[in-house]
């Protein structure tokens, strides 16, 4: 049974790597003149709703009922104005500032926490828990929307020309954003591997008894290897993160651990093992994305601030 379960989850990791491959070469290369993260948008669209959907289900297990209606169009609006944002507001011989692409979403959310104030106020009744389901609906945006948007920002980041001649010295293209997904999904997986061969000292044990301070080790390692891979001077860059890929490699593989961990959170919390079962072997969708969502910020600060 578990072998069976193992296969599983490596076929539907195959295809997901897959498919999210051939929609970055795409949207690197403005395949079909599209525009800079167009190919890419459907995928933080999917990651959005479905996101939301599980977290809307684990706060169910715990007899919260929050409004799936508002929810996901929140949750898909705030990523989306990072991207539209910025391509509609900024000049075409602009450059596209970083903070200013991040200023579209921090509206976007503002704007939904706001919403989701009026429609309580409309309905409110003493005893509704009220209160509550505005913190879990908060935190889903916050937890969901806003990582997202970081890395649409990273798509975006130092782009000079937001159309198709991008050019320019700073232009960095998809790499940011690649940088971000191969750091933290290489310390997923040798975490994984190392983990499951020869973990024997639990890290948290009351939180996710399967992980281990052996992992965590490979983790950290198979990060710094890749951002020395990708930004150690083996790609003649433009421009580099702040600190080089010591400080890129070993902040973000860190962020990706606390993300995995802060899942693990609210699962044990929901009393679930997974997120979902959208994905097969993998479980849901947030199983997936779970470590890229407290990295992206962190990617997306180094990058700003790189030189």
């Amino acid at each position: 049974m578990n072998g069976l379960s193992g296969n599983s989850r490596l076929v539907v990791a195959a295809i997901v790597a897959i498919a999210f491959a051939g929609l970055a070469w795409a949207d690197a290369h403005g395949f079909g003149g599209a525009m800079p993260s167009w190919y890419l948008l459907p995928v933080a669209v999917l990651v959005a709703v479905g996101g939301t959907d599980e977290l809307i289900r684990l706060f169910a297990a715990r007899d919260l009922r929050l409004p799936a209606w508002l929810l996901r169009p929140m949750a898909v609006m705030t990523p989306l104005a990072a991207a539209f944002g910025t391509q509609a507001f900024i000049a075409e011989t602009a450059h596209a500032s970083p903070a200013a692409s991040m200023g579209w979403p921090a509206f976007a959310f503002t704007l939904s926490t706001a919403i989701l104030f009026a429609v309580e106020i409309a309905g409110y009744r003493p005893g509704s828990r009220a209160l509550e389901r505005l913190s879990a609906s908060t935190l889903i945006l916050a937890f969901i929307g806003m990582p997202l948007a970081f890395m649409v920002s990273l798509r975006l980041i130092c782009v000079e020309n937001l159309g198709l001649e991008q050019t320019g010295r700073g232009h960095l293209g998809i790499l940011p954003l690649l940088s971000l997904v191969a750091v933290v999904k290489a310390g997923d997986i040798a975490a994984y591997a190392v983990g499951s061969w020869c973990g024997r000292h639990h890290m948290a044990p009351r939180l996710s008894p399967g992980k281990t301070w052996e992992g965590a080790a490979a983790s950290l390692a198979a990060s710094l290897a890749v951002a020395w891979l990708l930004l150690g001077g083996m790609i003649e860059l433009p421009i580099h993160p702040w600190g080089g890929w010591a400080t890129f490699g070993f902040a973000v593989g860190l962020a990706g651990m606390v993300g995995d961990l802060a899942e693990s959170l609210l699962k044990r919390e929901a009393g679930t093992k997974d997120s979902g079962r959208s994905l097969g072997g993998l479980g849901g969708v947030l199983d997936l994305v779970d470590s890229l969502l407290f990295a992206a910020p962190v990617a997306w600060v180094l990058w700003a601030l790189g030189r």
